[in-house]
């Protein structure tokens, strides 16, 4: 008896502890839930309660240097729906399917998938939503909404960009600036029963959104309109593939203008701006070479508008002087190779000034030689031509040289007119601007600032330059010979009356040089004693004539005609001798 009651005293003991353990650990496990966890547990509980649905923050707005929106906003609307809310599944199916366009079947889908909310459409015109709306079908949900919309459709659209379906930048300047563009998103939380369906009448809690500050370019709507024109009536007069034009201050880099033509509408960015044969579907690579910009995208061997780099290298090591004679007798002998001139007859004597103006390849091909590779290489690299710009766009390629320890003479002969080396567009206008506003290797831009929702200015954009990459005294001098270009030589097809312009052709032989294909070119400058413009064309496999000086020149010309006066640049004053 005695051994069976201490037996049941220490299985007694026994579960006092083991209940006593159980206790302590329940009671440290609840503590630890009610107060070090009690906000997450008190948030988790709330959600589960309350359904959220995001307010959309309406994009900032993009502006021209003048005030002229190019980007704005559109208000549209996403339907979605709640599936525990919906009370007659087969009338929202039929209406969704018939006012929003789409197939019943994959409407279907998602109105009898069970989740929480469930997206149908996004960016549906108000007037159709409103439609929606006034229908008051159970479980159907209208917010408001917003898209991006261009009031210029094509304009500058290689620069501009586009948006996707959630309003984030895609390309060009809609993806550079998106963090500048983005609002912030608002939301509203309604409370909802065990089943998920919004109580009515109780209180919503309500985030406002924050919309995006708005971007103002350096482009001029104007100007922009005015090359697109031109670029386009070359192209088609000269059925070539494609036609660029570029119109910077050389001072600073902001940039009036770019074109790339064919440019595409930015409202309907999928929509493939060529013509195509009828059994042709259009590829993603085809939609990506239609939104690329082959101003800062792609290079190209540049041809004799270089020989303003050749020329500049060669003042700037002092091994050429703008008197010297050279000859010409239609080639040049560089060691095994006999590299022609343009003129296969030869230019005869002539001195530096006349090989620039008469864009004569063995002129440069001497002067070449006289600098050397590695100079040549030095006073490239001072101006910028092997780096990128550092424009404000996405995607910008950089150069393609040979390494300087591979260069020979032939490869110096044919560097020194502009071949055997692509670099972009871009790239070579960023180093004439150099060479001709006196020596500051400016930043090509097109932000200038960034205002809040009341247009105040809240940050002014700032680009690097550097100052003093060449001599006055050689930027002075290449300022005197491209006038002369234009007004004595190859470049006269851009002389204006009243203007002093500046300037430099090219024709270029595209690769392999047996396919008898082209860029014809021509970089111009007014005034030339003191640029303020500066203007790049490039025509892409021109059918028929295809020479600088003849096709490109007079578009540049034309546009200078029209653009000068506009920008407030005034003609010279002649002087008129007075008789007695």
């Amino acid at each position: 008896m005695d051994v069976f009651t201490h037996h049941n005293k220490l299985r007694l003991l026994q579960f006092i502890i083991i209940a006593s353990l159980l206790l302590t650990v329940m009671v440290i496990r609840l503590g630890f839930i009610m107060i070090v966890k009690s906000n997450h547990y008190g948030e988790a509980a709330e959600q589960i309660q309350e359904r959220e649905r995001s307010i959309k923050a309406p994009r900032g707005l993009i502006y021209d240097r003048n005030g002229v929106v190019i980007a704005d906003n559109k208000a549209v609307c996403s339907i979605s729906v709640i599936h525990s809310q919906i009370t007659d599944a087969e009338e929202v199916i039929r209406v969704l399917s018939d006012r929003l366009e789409l197939d019943e079947a994959d409407v279907r889908k998602r109105v009898e998938k069970v989740s929480s909310r469930e997206k149908i459409k996004s960016n549906v015109d108000k007037e159709v939503a409103d439609e929606i709306r006034a229908m008051n079908l159970d479980g159907v949900m209208v917010d408001d909404d917003y898209k991006r919309y261009y009031p210029y459709s094509e304009l500058a659209s290689k620069v501009v960009g586009f948006t996707g379906a959630d309003n984030q930048g895609i390309v060009g300047i809609e993806v550079q600036y998106d963090d500048v563009l983005m609002g912030t998103d608002g939301s509203i939380n309604t409370l909802t029963d065990g089943k998920g369906i919004e109580i009515p009448n109780a209180a919503e809690r309500r985030i406002e959104p924050i919309a995006g500050n708005n971007l103002v370019l350096t482009l001029d709507v104007n100007i922009q309109m005015y090359i697109e024109q031109a670029a386009m009536k070359v192209m088609e007069e000269k059925n070539a593939n494609r036609v660029c034009i570029i119109v910077m201050n050389p001072q600073n880099g902001e940039i009036y203008g770019m074109t790339d033509v064919p440019e595409y509408n930015l409202n309907e960015p999928f929509t493939y701006n060529r013509e195509l044969e009828t059994d042709i579907e259009v590829t993603q690579d085809m939609l990506n070479n239609m939104w690329r910009n082959f101003c800062i995208n792609d290079t190209y061997e540049p041809g004799s508008t270089f020989k303003i780099v050749t020329a500049t290298s060669a003042f700037e090591e002092g091994v050429v002087s703008v008197d010297d004679t050279f000859y010409c007798p239609g080639y040049r002998l560089v060691g095994d190779r006999r590299i022609k001139c343009h003129k296969t007859v030869g230019h005869g004597s002539e001195t530096f000034k006349d090989g620039i103006m008469n864009s004569c390849n063995p002129v440069f091909m001497e002067v070449g030689a006289r600098v050397g590779a590695e100079n040549f290489y030095k006073n490239m690299e001072k101006l910028g031509l092997f780096e990128k710009t550092g424009i404000d766009l996405p995607g910008e390629a950089n150069s393609i040289f040979h390494k300087l320890e591979n260069v020979g003479e032939v490869e110096l002969a044919t560097m020194s007119f502009g071949q055997s080396f692509q670099i972009t567009p871009l790239q070579l206008m960023r180093a004439a601007s150099a060479v001709v506003n006196g020596g500051t290797l400016v930043t090509p831009h097109f932000g200038k600032y960034i205002t809040d929702n009341n247009n105040n200015i809240i940050q002014t954009l700032q680009y690097d330059i550097e100052n003093g990459v060449i001599k006055e005294e050689t930027s002075e001098t290449m300022k005197y010979l491209l006038e002369a270009v234009i007004a004595e030589g190859t470049g006269h097809n851009a002389y204006i009356e009243g203007y002093s312009i500046g300037g430099k052709t090219a024709t270029s032989e595209k690769l392999p040089r047996s396919s008898n294909k082209y860029i014809s070119s021509f970089i111009g400058f007014s005034p030339a004693n003191n640029p303020k413009v500066m203007t790049l064309i490039l025509i892409d496999e021109p059918d028929g004539v295809y020479y600088g000086g003849t096709i490109a020149a007079p578009v540049v010309g034309e546009i200078y005609g029209n653009i000068l006066p506009y920008l407030g640049i005034d003609k010279i004053e002649e002087k008129i001798e007075e008789t007695n």
